[in-house]
């Protein structure tokens, strides 16, 4: 298979996103993240070593593959440099190979300080963001008055920009929380310094995917949080603030649609959420608190426990027709080695009987109706040849196939990359 392809989450994040795009950057000359920020965590287990990666690209620590920040990400410096830092030992020459978008927006101290005393105050809903200031940075970058990288390469741009920016926050932190005004002068050098730092980083992200395709090479696509966090496709208001859905890629990486020729949707082989919000099929029990200690599940990024809850093939399907998506990689299997019984969402029934909640994804009301799958109780963990599998676990693997109504291309049974079955060999 040829052309660039994309490696995006189809549920509430934490699908194990970053071991697969790591898995298959030997495919890809470059890997390019296109939305979100710092909020994001993608574990990777490199020589037995486990890396947690928040802004870089996955690819980073390949070391003949560019990586690429398109416009759509947020970037908070002091995380970035920071990630530089604790990667450099295991990842050679890495600003050579990181190439950012001097479109990105940055994450000021104001962005955090207003997230944070939103969450804490009585006077807002609270979502159970990461607090780290994104999606006030989003909200500016749509109100036309973000601090781009750009602009911080020119102190006269900056100091304009700022000067509004900041009498703007004054105005709403002194209102609304009682907060001493914020020092200008402070936040205009720090950007300035970040901006000397972030210049030989600095690249025309969307020339360079051209330039890459123009010499017949592949560039692939890596997704932060997953498709039902997605502000536009999500379960909103309990969103992140970018588009995270396949939809997102064109613009936040500044290519076309069709420059993208196959789409790998990842999802677990059942289902978690960190935060507020719906999750229908969630395990309120024994078994949900034993599936989250199997899998280990706990943000990479926030370090919070993770709701778990059955696979449900309801709200993947519409994903999958939404965004065009080419197959399936399923995840964790192992982590559901001792159940005797496995169950898949195939509907909702909502006590209000509206149809309309499905366009809205206002699962609030949202009643699962299951079918069953016999378990395999056995182990699976670190199988990677598909005819070691027990006939249960194919036969599990297939229903969400039939569901689904699209082939799943790669089967995940171990967090490092030799527990990974590849059934399309083309990819």
């Amino acid at each position: 298979m040829k052309g660039n392809f994309a490696v995006l989450g189809l549920q509430w994040g934490d699908e194990g996103k970053g071991k697969i795009v790591n898995f298959l950057s030997d495919r890809a000359n470059a890997a390019c993240r296109f939305q979100g920020g710092h909020n994001a965590g993608h574990t990777l287990i490199i020589d037995g070593k486990k890396i947690v990666l928040h802004l870089l690209p996955s690819s980073i620590c390949h070391e003949n593959a560019l990586s690429l920040i398109g416009k759509g990400v947020v970037i908070s410096c002091d995380a970035l440099f920071e990630e530089i830092k604790q990667i450099e030992p295991v990842a050679k020459n890495i600003l050579e190979k990181l190439k950012i978008s001097p479109a990105c927006s940055l994450i000021q101290p104001y962005h955090i300080l207003v997230d944070q005393l939103k969450e804490k105050s009585n006077s807002f809903n609270t979502i159970g963001t990461t607090l780290r200031g994104i999606g006030p940075t989003y909200e500016d970058k749509v109100a036309r008055r973000a601090i781009r990288i750009i602009d911080t390469l020119s102190e006269k741009k900056l100091s304009e920009k700022l000067e509004e920016n900041i009498s703007y926050y004054d105005f709403w932190l002194e209102k609304y929380f009682g907060h001493s005004k914020l020092d200008f002068q402070a936040i205009k050098d720090e950007n300035l310094k970040n901006g000397e730092r972030l210049k030989p980083m600095l690249a025309d992200v969307s020339a360079e995917i051209r330039k890459l395709n123009s010499e017949n090479k592949r560039v692939l696509f890596e997704g932060a949080q997953g498709a039902l966090l997605d502000v536009d496709q999500g379960t909103y208001p309990y969103v992140t603030s970018s588009n995270c859905s396949p939809a997102g890629i064109a613009s936040g990486a500044g290519i076309g649609p069709h420059d993208i020729d196959y789409i790998l949707g990842v999802v677990k082989a059942y289902v978690t959420r960190v935060g507020e919000g719906p999750l229908p099929t969630e395990i309120d029990d024994a078994i949900g608190k034993k599936i989250a200690i199997e899998g280990g599940e706990v943000g990479a990024t926030t370090g919070r426990p993770r709701r778990c809850g059955w696979f449900d093939a309801v709200s993947v399907k519409r994903v999958i027709d939404s965004n065009s998506v080419s197959a399936l990689c399923l995840t964790k299997m192992d982590v559901l080695d001792f159940l005797d019984e496995i169950k898949i969402c195939v509907d909702y029934k909502f006590t209000d009987d509206a149809e309309i909640f499905s366009e809205c994804m206002d699962l609030d009301t949202a009643q699962p109706e299951y079918i069953s799958c016999k378990g395999w109780k056995q182990s699976i963990k670190g199988i990677n040849k598909i005819e070691e599998l027990p006939r249960e676990t194919i036969d599990f693997y297939k229903k969400i196939e039939e569901l689904c109504g699209i082939s799943v291309d790669v089967i995940s049974t171990a967090p490092d990359d030799a527990g990974t079955i590849m059934l399309n060999k083309s990819i």
